[in-house]
């Protein structure tokens, strides 16, 4: 066993290395959970040794140095960071501390009222105004100094260009978190897929990223969010006694607040308010790794004070993690149904939050590269809500030399076609349009729910009726037989019925979702949904030239020469004009709707400026969402307008998200 000075040095260079790397460089090394667990070794091991604490040590900080590229600026007062706490025992051990402390400083043992708000998986801000106008934006650097992103965070829509007030205060610094939202992040990493550029591992570095940008218009055409959560200095600006109430009185100023912020009375409250919040953290609209807990009373957080590195009346409470450390056994390719190879990391099997994980995306070549990923890596994987798991980083200081590079093939596995690499492009193909994998994957995507929908027809029994010789492409789905299916192994006469009938049913489609089961290249639901407008039949759609569909809003030139391309190859007009031959009944365009309030119940109180109390109450319905004319403990949202009542302030006492009217249209657009 190292001896402590030993283990204390190599802890302090391996974190500061990681931290570095993180807050930085936007790399990552460790995941979350390592590097909380050797951090509490070393503080371990420093409060055992006081003697040999390095001032370069972590714990004698709060982050990392900022990035070069942009001015840096010093902060009024200190973006300190909070402890954490990993599980429910270690909350109830911070609330005993608090009440320990009050109970010591001014007597009495009374339950303490905290507050509760999402941890946001993202990139800490200050945002300063003068007189109402912004000003300034400073990332938090090392907690100290930060970078000065002005003129990016300028382009972030949830960043006000001037508070809502008659009287502004004369200056504010508000206090908040960048972000991707998931679908935002998705829809990013597509659209630099599909042109060929690297994707991002995760929306927390995909948003450390654009605001790095040192080219601001590039910023612009990202879409981030920023969510406010605190206040800093302030002049003229007269704080509430609570810290909920803050984010109410920022709410009213024109900023974006987490859709949860709840007020727990006591430990048993507080406890069961973060356990809810763990189990729906996969429905939220963005990354959380946790909760921030405060006592809610500013009066009591001045009586608690601070330690040297954080504060005593907030905690950090962490979930399940989402980066965990494995290790990378193969990598074998997959064929995509647009032929392209994509690398996929064969795991040792890993729990990363609450999900075993024992595959993950490598996206392409250079991305293994880039990453210097090889066989036999300790590494960094990261899961995001329902996103594909994504190897981020291999563990530098794990290597024995042992491990071995990976060799891209240069034929199909498939098929043995010869690979290809189209100039500018990231991804290599499979150019041979038979390819028994490029088919399979176009049928089940054709078969997908947001396809034409045939249930039951999963990869298994695509598989298998490609063994068997009874599929070849779209048009052959519908040329399936009984007797064929009655024939092979494990297709009984029900299940063969049922399959059937789930294939006849396919056969009335929406117009985009029938566009969007061809499976074209960078043609995805979205842009289904824009052509099928644009056409509105499928006989328009087959005429579509280049020319016209340049002049589609939201086609660029890479998807209309795909479109082009897909709608001039003799083949596929071929097997279109077959598939069509099948009595498909193509209808008109499905208006895209969600089910994102699905089990959401809503209150509306006050009168609304610019929609009927009818219009609100549609808009709810339609994504999924009822309404209700009483607050309870069980009401998600209430939407507040003029003169709004009693519910307002019940809504206030319970601790319940509260959203005026331009809030809730931003939640509710479609």
């Amino acid at each position: 066993m190292a001896n402590p000075k030993s283990r204390i040095d190599a802890l302090v260079e391996e974190l500061n290395d990681a931290s570095y790397r993180y807050y930085s460089l936007s790399q990552p090394t460790l995941s979350d959970a390592e590097y909380d667990r050797r951090f509490r070794e070393l503080e371990s091991l420093e409060a055992a040794h006081p003697d040999l604490v390095r001032p370069d040590s972590p714990t004698q900080r709060v982050g990392a140095a900022p990035a070069q590229g942009f001015a840096t600026v010093r902060h009024e007062i200190p973006m300190l960071s909070l402890n954490n706490a990993m599980n429910a025992e270690e909350i109830v051990e911070f609330d005993e501390q608090v009440r320990r402390f009050l109970t010591k400083e001014y007597g009495g043992d009374s339950e303490v009222e905290y507050s509760l708000e999402h941890k946001f998986d993202g990139v800490a801000v200050s945002l300063s105004f003068d007189n109402g106008l912004f000003a300034q934006a400073l990332t938090r650097g090392d907690g100290y100094a930060g970078e000065d992103i002005t003129q990016n965070a300028r382009t972030i829509r949830s960043v006000p260009l001037k508070l809502r007030s008659t009287k502004p205060p004369r200056h504010l610094e508000v206090r908040g978190e960048v972000l991707f939202l998931k679908s935002d992040f998705e829809r990013f990493n597509k659209e630099r897929e599909s042109a060929g550029e690297e994707v991002f591992a995760n929306p927390r570095n995909a948003a450390s990223g654009t605001l790095r940008q040192l080219d601001s218009r590039i910023t612009a055409q990202r879409k981030l969010s920023f969510f406010a959560y605190s206040v800093g200095a302030h002049e003229g600006f007269e704080l509430p006694a609570t810290h909920v109430e803050t984010i109410e009185a920022l709410s009213r100023l024109g900023f974006q607040k987490s859709p949860f912020i709840k007020i727990a009375r006591g430990v048993n409250e507080l406890v069961r308010a973060y356990q809810e919040a763990e189990k729906t953290r996969d429905a939220l609209p963005f990354e959380v790794d946790g909760m921030v807990i405060k006592v809610n009373s500013y009066r009591l957080q001045e009586a608690l004070g601070f330690r040297q590195r954080s504060p005593r009346w907030a905690i950090a409470a962490k979930f399940a993690p989402v980066e965990e450390n494995t290790t990378l056994l193969d990598i074998i390719v997959q064929v995509g149904r647009t032929g392209a190879i994509t690398p996929v990391a064969v795991l040792e099997p890993v729990k990363v939050g609450g999900v075993v994980v024992s595959r993950a995306t490598l996206h392409n070549e250079d991305e293994i590269a880039r990453k210097d990923l090889r066989i036999g890596d300790r590494v960094v994987v990261r899961r995001q809500g329902d996103v594909i798991p994504a190897v981020v980083s291999y563990v530098p200081a794990a290597r024995t030399g042992k491990e071995r590079k990976f060799i891209f093939p240069t034929t199909c596995p498939e098929c043995s076609a010869a690979l290809v690499k189209p100039e500018g492009e990231a991804v290599y193909r499979c150019p041979n349009p038979q390819c028994p994998a490029k088919i399979a994957q176009r049928i089940l995507h054709f078969a997908s729910r947001n396809g034409v929908d045939i249930e039951g027809l999963g990869d298994k029994l695509v598989e298998l009726f490609l063994e068997h010789g009874l599929l070849s492409d779209l048009a052959s789905i519908y040329e399936l037989q009984l007797e064929q299916l009655v024939a092979l192994p494990r297709m009984g006469e029900l299940s063969s019925k049922n399959l059937l009938a789930a294939i006849e049913a396919s056969k009335e489609v929406p117009l985009n979702k029938f566009i969007y089961g061809l499976g074209i290249r960078h043609v995805g639901e979205r842009t289904a949904l824009i052509l099928a407008r644009f056409s509105t039949t499928i006989e328009k759609f087959q005429r579509l030239s280049e020319p016209q569909l340049l002049e589609i809003p939201e086609v660029g030139e890479e998807t209309a020469r795909a479109i082009a391309a897909y709608l001039q190859d003799a083949q596929e007009r071929r097997m279109l004009e077959r598939l069509l031959s099948k009595g498909l009944r193509i209808l008109p365009v499905e208006e895209v709707k969600e089910d994102r309030f699905a089990g959401k119940t809503f209150v509306l109180t006050g009168a609304l400026a610019t929609l009927s109390r009818k219009e609100a109450e549609d808009r709810i319905t339609s994504l999924g969402g009822k309404t209700s004319s009483s607050v309870s403990k069980k009401t998600d949202y209430v939407v507040v307008g003029a003169d709004p009542g009693s519910k307002y302030d019940k809504a206030r006492e319970l601790g319940l998200a509260i959203l005026n009217e331009e809030e809730f249209k931003k939640l509710v657009t479609i």
